[in-house]
Formats: C-alpha cells, sequence, structure tokens
C-alpha cells in the first residue's frame, strides 16, 4: 500500500514530506482538508480535473488503487470526470481495470448526487431512474474491474454501496462483503459500509450494527484503525435515535474511549495517508457521548476538518467548530 509516512520519531503530520502547506484557516480556527493533505493526490485531482489521463496514470504510480479507499474517494467525488473517463476505458486496454474502477467508483457518488439525502419518500420518480441508471453502470464497471484484478479490494467496497443503493438484498451483499473481507479481513471501510447496511433504515435491526462492530474490533490488534468501526457504530445508532442525547451515556463513553486509546490513541497506530478522516469520526462520537477524550483528538487534529462523518448535520464544519471549542 502507501508504506509508513511517519515514522516512530515524527508523529506529528508536519512529517509527512508530501504535506500540502495549511490552508488559511477559518476565524473559529478550522480548515477543509484537501486532497488528503498530500502534493501528490493534489496532483492526482488536478489531472483528473483537466481530464488528462495520462497525467493521471501517472500520478497515481505511488499509489495502489485496488486498495487505497481514501484515494479513489478523492476521484469519485470529483464532478466531471464522468464525462471524459469512459473514453479510458474505451481505448486504453492495458490500464482498462483501473479506469473501470474509477468510472464505477464515480457513477456511485454522481448517483447519489441525483437521488440525493433526501427521504426515499420525497425523491422523484426522475430522480430514482437516474439513480438506478447510473448504479446500473457503476455495477457493470466494477464487476469487471474485480474480474480483472481479483486482488483487489476496493471493487468489492464500492459494491455494496450500488448493492445497497439498489436494493439487490442479503444474499448480494453478504456475498460482495465476504469477497472483500477475504481479500482484507481487517478492512476498515469494508467494515464501515457493513455498518450502514445494518441500519434499520436499510432494513436491518437495532443494535446488530454495534454487535457486528464489536466483534470485528476484537479481533484486531492493538494500534489498527479498525477501532473506528466502534464509533462509526455509534454515530449511526446516534443518527437512527429520536434522542440526539442518545450516546450521552457512561458505558458509551467507556467504550468510545477505551476503542480510542486501543486504535487512533495507541502507539502502534500508523498515520498514513488520510489518517485525519479516522481521527474525525472519532471526534465527533467522542463529542455526541460527552466525553473529554474528544480532547485529545480535537488536540492531535489541530483544527483540522474532513466532511465525512459530520455530513450527518447540518453545518458540518461548524459542528466540527462547536464541539472542538467545547472539548
Amino acid at each position: 500500500m502507501f508504506g509508513k509516512l511517519f515514522g516512530k520519531d515524527a508523529e506529528r503530520p508536519g512529517a509527512n514530506p508530501y504535506a500540502l502547506p495549511v490552508p488559511r484557516r477559518q476565524k473559529n480556527g478550522t480548515y477543509r482538508l484537501r486532497a488528503l493533505g498530500d502534493t501528490r493526490v493534489l496532483a492526482l485531482v488536478e489531472a483528473a480535473d483537466a481530464g488528462d489521463w495520462e497525467a493521471v496514470k501517472a500520478a497515481l504510480a505511488p499509489f495502489d488503487l485496488g486498495r487505497d479507499h481514501a484515494v479513489l474517494s478523492e476521484l469519485a467525488e470529483l464532478d466531471g470526470l464522468q464525462d471524459w473517463i469512459g473514453r479510458a476505458v474505451e481505448e486504453d486496454k492495458e490500464h482498462r481495470a483501473t479506469a473501470l474502477l474509477i468510472s464505477g467508483a464515480r457513477h456511485i457518488s454522481w448517483g447519489w448526487e441525483a437521488r440525493t439525502s433526501a427521504r426515499a419518500v420525497n425523491v422523484t420518480q426522475e430522480q430514482w431512474r437516474i439513480f438506478h441508471e447510473r448504479l446500473e453502470i457503476a455495477e457493470e464497471q466494477l464487476l469487471e474491474a474485480a474480474e480483472l484484478r481479483p486482488d483487489w479490494v476496493t471493487p468489492w467496497r464500492r459494491l455494496l454501496t450500488s448493492g445497497r443503493g439498489m436494493s439487490l438484498g442479503p444474499a448480494v451483499n453478504e456475498t460482495r462483503r465476504d469477497a472483500a473481507l477475504r481479500r482484507d479481513p481487517l478492512d476498515l471501510e469494508t467494515h464501515i459500509e457493513w455498518v450502514s447496511q445494518l441500519q434499520p433504515r436499510w432494513g436491518g435491526e437495532p443494535g446488530q450494527a454495534l454487535a457486528f462492530a464489536r466483534k470485528a474490533f476484537a479481533g484486531a490488534p492493538d494500534g489498527h484503525r479498525l477501532g473506528c468501526v466502534i464509533a462509526m457504530a455509534h454515530i449511526e445508532e446516534w443518527v437512527e435515535s429520536d434522542s440526539r442525547d442518545c450516546l450521552q451515556d457512561p458505558r458509551i463513553r467507556t467504550e468510545l474511549r477505551e476503542a480510542a486509546e486501543r486504535s487512533i490513541l495507541h502507539h502502534s497506530y500508523e498515520r498514513r495517508l488520510g489518517w485525519q478522516g479516522d481521527y474525525n469520526l472519532f471526534a465527533m462520537a467522542l463529542s455526541l457521548a460527552g466525553s473529554s477524550k474528544a480532547s485529545n483528538v480535537f488536540r492531535e487534529l489541530d483544527g483540522v476538518f474532513t466532511e465525512w462523518p459530520w455530513t450527518f448535520m447540518a453545518d458540518p464544519q461548524k459542528a466540527y467548530a462547536r464541539f472542538r471549542k467545547a472539548f
């Protein structure tokens, strides 16, 4: 994958030789993470934004897109990429799998943009049509990418998202989950996607997601980022609950604190590319639980804000700043 970006004697983000300069902060001291805070990722995004496939391939050299979920997400969220990536799929036989993966991931994000985050009853028939049309393209492309590169994890994790959106059912989605976890049993993004799948709004039962998260993290080594699945499971419980204070429970605070200490705050945790996203997950969960441990996480972030998971709130960056100030 990436290799370790930070050595034992360099735990601070500034030790990354590819770190982007810290941008101008907002008045509340926060700033949005851009291109994972990495000059190489920024070069990749800029090449994709320009529609330059040759430059995209060159910029991908340091990365393993078949396993690097965070880097793939930077491309998947890029508006306009869908206008040209299809040509790369058809014309570049040597790199067809990579083009298919990027296009498939983009079509899922593009599909959700059409559907919006509205409740199903508020989505129009036209929105549903476009949503399914784009997800069908994504399904076809990601399945082919997975066939061409059977070692890749990222196509299967993305297929979980499209499968949920298209209501393909438990059997299909469980098969896809298992396919991803056979390739990487500790893959955090696959576990987080399954936590979403198990929510009541997607047909799951209350408590299922948290039980799954606990079992998964119990088998992870100390310092592994899989601890974030505990944070995500509690955030999802908060989303599902009618009570905004549902995480204000001493047992939940203890579980989240212990998960943070055994994962992102453990001395063995590796600050790989995109580590700020892991910290933002715990920052939100610990804040919602009212845990003082949130201050440790916010201190390490030093104002760095990532959209996920704060998008569950009305004004994500203001919510981040408010909790940061409170702790």
